[in-house]
């Protein structure tokens, strides 16, 4: 038995260092999971439905490939900061929030950071520590960027009409490298992450399909994914 196998973890985060979960992986991953059972997370209708609470004259969709340092969050709040300043209230606008590929840690709580060790699976540094996060920085804020500059994160932009989604298709790919390399059941792993989102994320059949839908509704478009 080789060094790796001995170390599922660390095999999982060489995996995804080396580009495990992409498109390339796709086909293997979904073989995998559709062996063992799909996660049901509800219809495409129901997805749509949550749609109808798109509201106002200004809407905006950040597209969320990657955790990218936060900005998909920080950006939502400055949308509602510069929009207020400039004569319009939280009831006139409506960010939306994809998160989708690597992007999608940031719908997760702190437990699921912790236990599934997101912070070196997604590459997330804790400003505080400087160490890879073991809870989500930018649901309840502590990166120093935004504390110093007094910014809402996940739970309170919802709180004022931020609308977060999250794609299926990612989740259902990292879940299935999860279990993989660490001995577990697709379907378990896929479920615990599923448990473990914040309040008032909306699962969607994926990323692109909620983006198309977010600009169907006259949402601006915006990549807030990084490099």
């Amino acid at each position: 038995m080789n060094s790796s196998s001995k170390n599922p973890r660390r095999e999982f985060l060489g995996k995804l260092a080396t580009g495990a979960g992409t498109t390339l992986a796709l086909p293997a991953l979904f073989s995998s999971l559709n062996s063992e059972g799909a996660v049901d997370t509800g219809s495409p209708a129901q997805a749509d439905e949550w749609f109808k609470k798109i509201k106002g004259k200004h809407r905006i969709v950040y597209d969320a490939t990657e955790p990218n340092n936060g900005f998909p969050v920080i950006w939502s709040w400055v949308f509602y900061k510069s929009n207020n300043e400039t004569g319009s209230t939280d009831s006139e606008l409506t960010a939306l929030v994809v998160f989708r590929h690597h992007g999608i840690c940031l719908a997760m709580e702190d437990r699921i950071w912790e236990k599934y060790k997101f912070g070196e699976m997604f590459k997330v540094t804790d400003g505080t520590t400087n160490a890879p996060a073991i809870k989500n920085p930018y649901n309840l804020p502590i990166d120093p960027r935004m504390v110093a500059m007094g910014m809402d994160g996940i739970k309170m932009l919802t709180s004022r009409g931020v609308m977060f989604c999250v794609c299926d298709i990612a989740l259902t790919v990292m879940a299935g490298t999860a279990a993989k390399a660490l001995n577990l059941s697709p379907e378990d792993v896929k479920r615990d992450w599923l448990s473990g989102l914040l309040s008032g994320v909306q699962v969607v059949p994926s990323g692109v399909w909620a983006i198309g839908r977010a600009q169907e509704n006259k949402c601006a478009y915006c990549y807030a994914g990084g490099n």
